[in-house]
């Protein structure tokens, strides 16, 4: 089917330069992970971010914030501005939502977004191609794979149309998301920096196919591997020359070149790496590149975070004892097990019971997520007492409270967090511990989540963030040292060990070879 739905655009003899194309764009976009209890509900897209028709394209423009009070440029940006350059294209914008890392979407929410993209492109008129923005890991209630049912609905609507998609870097390729003919694009970069960049280039590609100048051909590979390349940065081995050869083979042999490193947080049976190679009608070389690609990822397998980790209690030792480096800046602990922007739910405490007992005569910031607690407090006066369990109540089978006793000092509402409360506790030796409690996730990779609350992170020992990588860019100025610190949670490197895949998978298992796995996977 895969062929042939390429065969039926690719042989097209397409347009000329000159007549206009219209081209519609959309996104529908968000990261799960299948091991929290919380649903995600259409009301987590209103919150964070979503656009429709002409709003969406004028968030698009030179200047403006694609999504607002997060990214300025991404994938959609990219995408308008590139094609707006190549002259004789006309922009159709649909609809964007996304929604901030969390459990699956109930199956009402999908159908709902699902709906509104489709009755967008069925009134958008005659189009020429379809350009998506897609994370490539979002699960939902009773669906396998529910990136592949947009597409295929999106395909069956536009049988023939061009499609490209720019996908996560930890997107989750499937066979029924290949066989739709759409065109995907991943990140080159992690910590992911080139959304804007990657829309671009999808449009140049997606254009040059609807002109009829190209004909792409994809094939991929897909691995029985839940991880390795650690640390997975691009500027860093294991990775950075894997990483290299996909822009390289972009600039010569191939149209498109991504490694797909999985989320392994996902209810598929099917979860591992990827690699998908774009070629101008070349599928032996397409081949050729998609089977290098593979072998590089499974040379890289047993290269494992295990000793990337500290415990709690282990990483605020060495903290306490880098004192040069915090009269510098500041210590980054990274919650590894509780990473919100990876879906958990954010409400974990272990962290903070270990600063409150250990952290004597150091000033720390670290935030927790507890709506119940963030509403209660928020109308408090400034300077109030407040002695308050906080945490462990979206999660209390794997998360407990922390009673925080110490007063109010800010609070704040906006977008995305909610309502944000700040509570000084006092430890000993003149230490404090400066709680920031979030009534959405604890989205704290950008500095401004603590500074806004009249806090100052040059001025911290030791700074609590619940996310894996994108932090490392925005806290440059601050950070002197960073330690990942595993505390038991939903985003634990071994957590999905318990989802039933579908047969031996590194470094569950021991697997010899991955080609196997591969050619029943892709049968």
């Amino acid at each position: 089917m895969f062929r042939t739905i390429q065969s039926l655009f690719s042989r097209s003899k397409g347009h000329s330069n000159k007549k206009k194309l219209r081209i519609a764009i959309g996104r529908i976009a968000q990261e799960t992970n299948a091991l929290s209890p919380l649903f995600t509900e259409l009301s987590d897209f209103h919150t964070m971010h979503f656009l429709e028709g002409q709003d969406l394209l004028a968030a698009c423009r030179k200047g403006k914030d694609e999504v607002q009070g997060f990214m300025k440029n991404a994938e959609l940006s990219g995408f308008v501005q590139r094609a707006e350059s190549m002259s004789h294209i006309e922009i159709i914008p649909i609809l964007s939502a996304w929604a901030i890392p969390s459990g699956p979407l109930s199956r009402a929410c999908l159908e709902t977004l699902t709906t509104k993209l489709l009755e967008g492109l069925a009134s958008a008129g005659p189009l020429d191609a379809i350009f998506l923005s897609m994370h490539g890991a979002m699960g939902a209630e009773g669906v396998f794979d529910p990136e592949a049912e947009i597409l295929q609905r999106v395909r069956a609507q536009h049988p023939t149309l061009p499609i490209a998609v720019t996908l996560d870097l930890h997107a989750n390729m499937t066979k029924e998301r290949m066989a739709t003919g759409a065109l995907f694009f991943g990140y080159h970069t992690n910590p992911h920096r080139d959304h804007a960049a990657r829309g671009a280039h999808a449009a140049s590609i997606l254009i040059r196919t609807a002109r009829g100048e190209i004909k792409p051909v994809t094939r991929w590979r897909t691995l029985p591997m839940m991880m390795g390349g650690s640390p997975t940065l691009d500027v860093l081995a294991p990775m950075r020359g894997i990483y290299a050869r996909c822009k390289k083979l972009e600039r010569g042999e191939a149209l498109g070149a991504s490694v797909f490193m999985c989320h392994p947080w996902l209810d598929a049976q099917m979860v591992g790496w990827s690699t998908v190679v774009i070629t101008d009608d070349n599928a032996t070389r397409a081949d050729k590149l998609a089977e290098e690609l593979a072998d590089r990822c499974w040379a890289v397998k047993d290269t494992l975070p295990g000793d990337f980790f500290k415990t709690a209690d282990a990483a605020i030792q060495t903290a306490r004892s880098a004192r040069v480096r915090r009269k510098l800046g500041a210590i980054v602990l990274a919650d590894a097990s509780d990473v919100t922007t990876a879906g958990a739910p954010g409400d974990s405490t272990e962290l903070m019971h270990a600063l409150a007992a250990q952290g004597g005569g150091m000033k720390s910031l670290i935030a927790v997520r507890d709506p119940e607690v963030a509403r209660a407090l928020f109308g408090r006066a400034v300077g109030s007492e407040v002695e308050i369990e906080v945490g462990g109540k979206l999660d209390p089978k794997r998360q407990r409270g922390f009673l925080a006793k110490g007063r109010v000092m800010r609070t704040r509402d906006d977008v995305g967090h909610g309502k944000r409360v700040r509570i000084d506790v006092p430890l000993k030796d003149g230490g404090v511990l400066h709680i920031v409690v979030t009534e959405g996730p604890a989205f704290n990779m950008k500095p401004s989540f603590y500074s806004e609350m009249g806090l100052a992170p040059h001025r911290a020992d030791i700074i609590v963030v619940k996310n894996f990588f994108p932090f490392r860019l925005f806290y440059v100025p601050y950070a002197r040292k960073t330690i990942y610190v595993r505390t038991g949670g939903t985003t634990d490197v071994d957590a999905a060990y318990i989802i039933p895949f579908d047969g031996p998978i590194h470094p569950r298992e021991k697997v010899a070879d991955w080609r196997p796995t591969d050619a029943r996977r892709r049968a």
